[in-house]
């Protein structure tokens, strides 16, 4: 009988039914949110932790690409295990590891140490990334439903990206820099006891054998690449030790691909490949994803090294970047309803590209109205085309490999937010060394490698002091400002040569929209 007069008892059950639902969102929304913070939480960081941990430049990029190039090795096999021995079980665990590894980054006393507990954070966020974009995939069966849960995923996804930097910045205000990572431990406390309590206990969707001798294959590659590419570049490395080991990760990757395409049972199912809007998705989400967080670091920076900022100072500065990209998540479902996704797609993409053009070519130092616009624009706009390609890969990917889809589209992300950091990480410091005019008298008083980051420069200019310490601070921030406007502007070219790809792309692909089944 139902508890509520004049209420039906199966309508009754089918309203509990949907309540259910939205718990749930909010359960995993929540568990996810702790896992996209991070990936920017340490760029406001960056100068304070360097001069704590005396890190060098090489240093300071692995601190800050080892959590999403473990993540992007790590996803798509923990998709996989997800698949094959529960979504709720993966997520749990992957809580657990999240939690106990925040609170070794948070007391690390050396940059080595800190690199390795990132590590462990990666491993942590692997398991938790897809088990959430599954869960959304098998608890919303009405697509219309499903394309809103996944505009407020895009949501977090992109605004929590976007806070990192205020929330680290505020924390910075008040404690010392492993606050960023300790802040993480009570939340995950609560997430793993909401996560327990609301997400029922499904049997797996999948069976069949899991084996991590193809993940390993696949991070050695990876790390092997963006090793030879970071080092490579640095003065005085080995050139033909560097392309030996880049060709190397090479051959793994391709040994891996060849290894998907011949194996009963795939870490990566390619098959997924052959639907066009899961290929676009993909690539999206590789090149945004790498594009905003290589653009969100070197403006970081910028904001404190040069411009003067506090860390919080710096995030605040971020804001218009964070509240925007929070409205463009849920109304990008919206628009998917009316609008062609290849239109949404790219349009959102060229907007995105002009904005960073615009932002590419201001100077920071005397920031207007102009900047605030650029930057709100920027978040809207990228935030609307990942809503896009998250629609484009969880819409079109069946219910039995969602798990698969999710850890597809999360790899995406982490990959190229690894990405993103490597080339514009490595772009930012040759255009800085290239055009760092060191003063007059001051070249054999500093180390060689005090050259390498603008990081590695300050920490010189400090130990002189003085005059002519202020003097190379100068020089340093004329530099980077130089080098600065540089990547923004790569990164506006690469965002508008792919609106024009996505366009081209979808022209003869079904469209998918939410309320459409996949």
């Amino acid at each position: 009988m139902s508890l509520i007069p004049g209420l039906h008892p199966s309508t009754e059950a089918s309203a509990k039914r949907k309540s259910a639902r939205w718990l749930v969102l909010a359960a995993v929304m929540l568990a996810y949110l702790p896992v996209v913070v991070d990936m920017t939480i340490l760029h406001i960081t960056i100068p304070s932790l360097t001069l704590a941990l005396q890190a060098t430049g090489t240093e300071v990029l692995w601190i800050i690409d080892i959590y999403p190039l473990l993540m992007a090795g790590l996803l798509i096999p923990m998709g996989t295990l997800a698949d094959r021995i529960g979504h709720r079980k993966i997520l749990l665990t992957g809580l657990a590891i999240f939690g106990l590894a925040s609170l070794a980054a948070a007391y690390s006393v050396s940059a080595t140490m800190l690199i390795v507990s990132r590590g462990a954070l990666a491993l942590g966020a692997a398991m938790i990334a897809p088990a959430v974009l599954a869960l959304i995939r098998s608890t919303f069966d009405d697509e219309k439903e499903r394309g809103f849960a996944l505009g407020l995923w895009g949501t977090v996804s992109s605004a929590g990206a976007a806070v990192g930097p205020l929330v680290g910045g505020g924390l910075l205000e008040h404690f010392w820099w492993g606050a960023v990572f300790l802040i993480n431990v009570p939340l995950v406390l609560i997430v793993w006891a909401a996560v327990f309590v609301l997400i029922p206990n499904r049997p797996a969707a999948a069976g069949g054998r899991w084996t991590i001798g193809q993940a390993l294959v696949l991070i050695a590659g990876l790390i092997a690449i963006v090793y030879a590419i970071k080092t490579g570049v640095k003065p005085g490395a080995s050139l033909p030790l560097m392309a030996a080991i880049f060709a190397s990760g090479l051959a793994l990757m391709t040994a891996f691909l060849l290894k998907q395409r011949s194996s009963t049972n795939p870490m990566l199912d390619l098959s997924l490949f052959a639907k066009p809007a899961i290929r676009t998705g993909a690539i999206m989400a590789l090149v945004v994803s790498g594009a905003l967080i290589g653009v969100e670091l070197t403006i970081a920076q910028e904001l404190q090294y040069v411009v003067g900022l506090t860390p919080f100072e710096a995030g605040m500065f971020m804001m218009p970047l964070m509240a925007a990209a929070a409205v463009g998540g849920p109304l990008g479902s919206v628009l998917l309803s009316k609008i062609k996704l290849r239109f949404v797609a790219s349009g959102t993409l060229f907007i995105g590209g002009l904005s960073l053009a615009g932002l590419g070519m201001s100077d920071f130092r005397n920031a207007g109205a102009g900047i605030i616009c650029y930057m709100a624009l920027l978040g809207f706009s990228l935030s609307i085309g990942l809503t896009a390609s998250s629609i484009a890969i969880m819409g079109s990917a069946p219910v039995e490999k969602a798990g698969a889809a999710g850890a597809l589209e999360a790899g995406g992300y982490e990959l190229g937010a690894a990405l993103g950091v490597t080339a514009f990480g490595v772009l930012l410091g040759s255009l800085y060394r290239t055009g760092l005019a060191v003063p007059g008298g001051l070249t054999s008083a500093i180390p060689s490698e005090a050259s390498g980051s603008i990081g590695e420069t300050m920490i010189a200019a400090h130990g002189i002091g003085g005059e002519q310490g202020e003097m190379l601070r100068q020089a340093a921030k004329t530099a980077f400002a130089t080098a600065h406007g540089a990547v923004l502007l790569s990164a506006a070219a690469l965002l508008c040569l792919l609106a024009l790809f996505v366009l081209m792309s979808l022209k003869e692909t079904q469209d998918v929209h939410p309320e459409q089944q996949p």
